[in-house]
């Protein structure tokens, strides 16, 4: 397999700049996701490691070789669209092979190759159907395997999953799991779904903007994001964030408050938080519990929506002060709209940000 290393690398069209200075290291058998929302570059970085875009500036290296002059086909890489890109005319047998065929293989080791990969993929009955006799998870999985036969030293895959139905994406994520630990292989995923950057990832790369915001493993971005950004962007229903008063400021430990919470101390985690300002408070719906009857919470509102789904309950509220929050409870709970409910959380679990809180209402 392969090692990757983009040094400051950059990407422009005309005096737009696309992709401004990413250094990122991929370590051979890494399952890296590139995640962030529409346009943040994503793809362009994806499409620049497997030369379909030239490099601006910087340098891209494939096991220790510069590859930035080098043509798509002598860099080792296969890609997996988002569609599926599949020949209607040829069985799945024939469109596997296509490029095996191109590159007159033997015809032994042709079928071979395409056996195995049916095999890894298990679509050996799939392989004498046509495209149009395919539904879109298998569709998938023939582009995948077309990608196995060429043996690779990276796969590329660029959000195969979005043509797919709630259910096969789910099928499908887990099957590209299980694949990647079957070929130890060294695969670069991009995505705008953060439940797969979640789940599918040895390291996840957040992007917005052409840059990069936080490189880390799943649990380190959802527990330890940098910031409001990657807070907001990993987790689901996304972190709650509230505009805080700043009291005391002692060691790495701030006392805030709002209209409708209590004073509460909450680690800095070494932010620029001072005295006497103000502050964003990030704290996750999970991280968020009813109080009993007859007890007093830290967050105090009303409930406006419901959403009962049997394992979980999550409840929209509006705050005491207008604030809105979204709170996610590990049962199933029944609140009526309009109904006060007071709410804890542990401050450990909490964030505070120098930064002010998102726009809801900005794309």
């Amino acid at each position: 397999m392969a090692r990757i290393v983009l040094k400051n690398l950059r990407k422009s069209f005309g005096s737009v700049d696309v992709i401004k200075g990413v250094d990122l290291a991929i370590e051979d058998g890494e399952f890296t996701v590139f995640v962030g929302p529409s346009g943040c570059g994503k793809s362009t970085l994806l499409r620049m490691i497997a030369g379909l875009e030239d490099i601006s500036s910087g340098s891209l290296e494939i096991d220790g070789t510069v590859v930035n002059e080098v043509q798509p086909k002598d860099r080792g890489v296969a890609m997996v669209f988002q569609t599926y890109a599949i020949f209607p005319h040829m069985t799945v047998r024939e469109n596997v092979a296509f490029g095996l065929t191109i590159a007159k293989t033997p015809k032994a080791e042709k079928e071979a190759k395409v056996a195995e990969a049916a095999r890894i993929l298990q679509m050996e009955h799939l392989l004498d159907r046509r495209p149009s006799q395919l539904s879109g998870g298998q569709r998938q999985r023939v582009a995948i395997g077309r990608a196995i036969v060429r043996d690779p030293k990276v796969f590329l895959f660029d959000e195969p999953l979005s043509n797919l139905d709630a259910a096969l994406r789910m099928n499908m994520r887990m099957e590209i799991g299980k694949l990647h630990q079957q070929l130890s292989a060294t695969m670069i995923y991009v995505t705008h779904d953060q439940v797969e950057a979640m789940t599918l990832a040895d390291k996840i790369v957040v992007l917005k903007d052409g840059q990069v915001m936080q490189i880390g493993t799943p649990m380190e971005l959802y527990h330890e994001p940098v910031n409001i950004f990657v807070a907001g962007f990993l987790g689901a229903p996304s972190m709650n964030f509230l505009t805080v008063d700043v009291g005391e400021v002692s060691g790495d430990s701030a006392t805030v408050r709002a209209g409708a919470l209590e004073p509460i101390a909450v680690p800095t985690r070494g932010r620029d938080i001072r005295a006497g300002g103000t502050a964003t408070l990030g704290v996750r719906p999970q991280y968020l519990g009813p109080v009993d009857a007859g007890q007093t919470g830290m967050l105090h509102g009303k409930v406006d929506l419901t959403e009962r789904l049997g394992s979980e309950t999550v409840v929209e509220m509006t705050l005491r002060d207008g604030a809105k929050l979204i709170a996610a409870f590990a049962e199933d709970r029944i609140f009526t709209p309009g109904q006060g409910v007071d709410l804890n959380f542990d401050p450990a679990r909490a964030h505070l940000f120098a930064e002010a809180p998102p726009d809801p209402t900005a794309h």
